[in-house]
């Protein structure tokens, strides 16, 4: 998989990348490859939601309520402003189900003040820098905003981010693109059980 990072400051791609991971609420407005499967429970779109070439991550965001998992994750993060920065960014985009799949606690921990530091470090490690449609992904390590690499495996018409499911591909908004996925990606530095 070949991934560019753009020439922006990293501090500048931190904030983007964290606050795109809000972006799988647009996952209703999907348009599926013939080279990802697609989980067809998230596929229906929904009325007025489809994004623009000027929606903004908060715009796609706001339009659906079917990850508001992950808007509040971007929220305790204190990430939410950044979401309508210029891009192009890529998120790998958990559901509300991949975030209800965590260890019992481990979410309701995460979204504590003092934990706010490994929030910011969990969702950045789910952004890559540059716009990656679905027919450019290739099995490989790609380096994410967080600073630690994913490993990525595009075999059989199918491709999984760290072993993680990618269940819909190409969602648009005006500075990314998103591919949502069926786990939470938790860098290696981070132990969810320490919390």
């Amino acid at each position: 998989m070949r991934f560019t990072l753009t020439s922006l400051p990293l501090n500048k791609l931190t904030g983007l990348a964290a606050a795109l991971m809000i972006l799988p609420v647009a996952v209703a407005c999907n348009t599926p490859t013939d080279d990802v499967a697609t989980d067809p429970a998230i596929e229906e779109p929904v009325a007025d939601t489809a994004p623009t070439e000027s929606s903004t991550i908060v715009d796609v965001a706001s339009a659906n309520g079917s990850f508001d998992t992950l808007v509040a994750a971007v929220q305790a993060a204190g990430l939410g402003d950044t979401l309508s920065a210029e891009g192009p960014y890529t998120v790998f985009a958990p559901t509300d189900e991949a975030f209800a799949a965590l260890p019992e606690g481990v979410l309701d921990k995460l979204l504590l003040p003092e934990n706010q530091g490994v929030l910011t470090q969990i969702l950045t490690y789910h952004v890559v820098g540059g716009e990656v449609p679905a027919s450019a992904v290739e099995t490989g390590t790609v380096p994410t905003v967080e600073g630690t690499d994913l490993d990525v495996v595009a075999e059989g018409g199918s491709v999984a981010i760290n072993g993680v499911n990618v269940v819909a591909t190409d969602v648009v908004a005006g500075n990314g693109i998103i591919h949502v996925i069926d786990g939470v990606l938790i860098p290696p530095t981070v132990d969810p059980a320490a919390l």
